[in-house]
């Protein structure tokens, strides 16, 4: 995946930055500083660092402060200097980890926390399954291609979303085969490579690699404990103008966190300003553990502007990753377009899950808040493990979705998961969710949706592999794979 490179304005790095009044020597603890935001994504990388006069103002200090500070940042590889052209920010060569080719991990006895996917309580599913059957018999009488997907679903989808708030109708739903399927779609019609696209840093792994296959060029912009820096994200639109962007801004993935509103709508705005298709990923949207389920983004734009603006939703988060049901919500004209394009890989999705998906539907107001529920006492469970075993770890309760993003204050979140492996616990660090390789080296994405006796197995099992020291299991390849 290449990168578009970007600056960042001295105030803006300013904002970043902690208070260093008092610390001495200044410019060593101001290039630690910086050099902390880059690791942590919070600092984009391949992006021209203010100048130093102009970051010296805006904090205050002497421009020999920031001189020595950008020279320790270029001497422990944070930085490096173009004649002419300025400062600019990157990874120590340490850092930096070979790109790893995701697999399939192999069956074991493993408790899996690298993919965030609920289970559907068998109950549920033996009840859906009833109610299918005479469906599916009527069905079963067509051929069964429908690359819109099947006209009674459609219709159902696009109720909910008018229930919503945002006025749907069925020609406006492309039911596709999970949401990154409709991903893959919306990118290969939408998208040539070389065109700039604006994600996220951390972002869900598995749409970054979608982006990566398409050979399309990233803006990243930072998603912090704090949130979005809207600021940062107004810029990257107007200076990058990106053809596309992909955000998820209802419980985040993988931080948990939620868009508040007067944030969408400065997204909105900036988006339509520079003509940016805007693909909004809200899968998680139903998790909603602390607040109310959050209105469609889309409500918030324009008529003009919505016509840019995709959705994409999916059962995999809010009922079961084995049902293989997603769909996107857009102007009539471009699902037609988009299902013309689907005909070439798929020609509709399954009958049956498509009748699932439908029964499914129909009960979520008696079956999500049971969802919640669960998710509830297991982000309990998780969160109370985490600080018995370990005090020093931090995290924000999200208010929704299906995973802690949790600082470990150190950067061994890639040896934690290698040596855990040999523990029984299969988990991913914060780096495979990151636009490049290097960054949030001290981060782990936890979900919390596994029971909560299995959850505090796991945790039991981590912290007895950092008490017999994070040297990396001996030589085994490691498959990563995450939901």
């Amino acid at each position: 995946m290449s990168h578009v490179e970007r600056s960042v304005s001295g105030r803006q790095l300013a904002g970043l930055l902690p208070d260093l009044t008092g610390l001495r020597p200044a410019y060593r603890h101001l290039s630690e500083a910086i050099g902390a935001l880059i690791l942590d994504g919070r600092v984009a990388l391949h992006a021209r660092l203010p100048a130093e006069r102009e970051l010296a103002t805006a904090l205050g200090v002497s421009r020999p402060t920031v001189t020595s500070a950008y020279d320790l940042l270029r001497v422990h590889g944070f930085a490096h200097s173009r004649q002419g052209s300025g400062t600019w920010t990157a990874l120590p060569k340490e850092t930096v980890p070979s790109r790893v080719t995701r697999a399939l991990p192999a069956p074991d006895t493993a408790i899996d926390l690298a993919r965030a996917a609920p289970g559907l309580p068998p109950h549920v599913l033996d009840d859906a399954l009833a109610r299918v059957a005479p469906s599916l018999a009527r069905h079963s009488r067509s051929p069964g291609y429908d690359p819109f997907g099947l006209p009674e679903l459609r219709a159902t989808i696009a109720e909910r979303y008018t229930r919503r708030g945002l006025p749907t109708l069925p020609e406006q739903i492309l039911v596709t085969s999970g949401a990154q399927h409709a991903l893959t779609l919306v990118l290969g019609l939408l998208a040539a490579p070389g065109d700039r696209v604006m994600v996220e840093n951390p972002s869900y792994p598995n749409a970054l690699d979608a982006v990566r296959r398409a050979r399309l060029r990233t803006v990243a912009v930072p998603v912090s404990d704090d949130g979005w820096d809207v600021e940062i994200t107004e810029s990257a639109l107007r200076q990058a103008v990106p053809h596309l962007a992909f955000l998820i801004p209802d419980f985040h993935n993988p931080t948990g966190l939620l868009m508040p509103d007067e944030a969408r709508g400065r997204v909105l705005t900036a988006a339509h300003r520079a003509g940016t298709w805007l693909v909004v990923d809200e899968t998680l949207t139903d998790l909603a553990l602390d607040v109310p389920v959050p209105a469609p983004f889309a409500c918030r734009a324009t008529p003009e502007a919505a016509s840019k603006v995709i959705t994409v939703g999916s059962m995999s988060k809010s009922h079961w990753g084995g049902l293989r049901i997603g769909w996107l919500r857009a102007t009539s004209q471009l699902v037609t377009e988009l299902a013309a394009q689907r005909i070439a890989t798929d020609l509709g999705g399954s009958v049956l899950d498509q009748l699932l998906a439908q029964v499914l539907l129909e009960r979520a107001a008696e079956l999500l808040p049971a969802q919640r529920e669960r998710l509830r006492v297991q982000r309990t469970a998780l969160a109370e493990a985490l600080t018995a075993h370990f005090p020093r770890w931090t995290w924000r309760l999200p208010p929704g979705g299906l995973s802690l993003w949790v600082d470990l204050g150190e950067p061994v979140a890639a040896e934690l998961a290698e040596r855990t492996l040999a523990y029984g616990v299969r988990i991913e660090g914060g780096g495979l969710f990151a636009t490049d390789p290097g960054v949030f080296a001290g981060r782990l994405r936890i979900p919390y949706t596994l029971p909560p006796e299995v959850l505090r197995e796991a945790v039991q099992r981590m912290a007895s592999a950092v008490a017999d020291g994070l040297t990396p299991a001996p030589a085994r390849r490691r498959t990563r794979w995450v939901a």
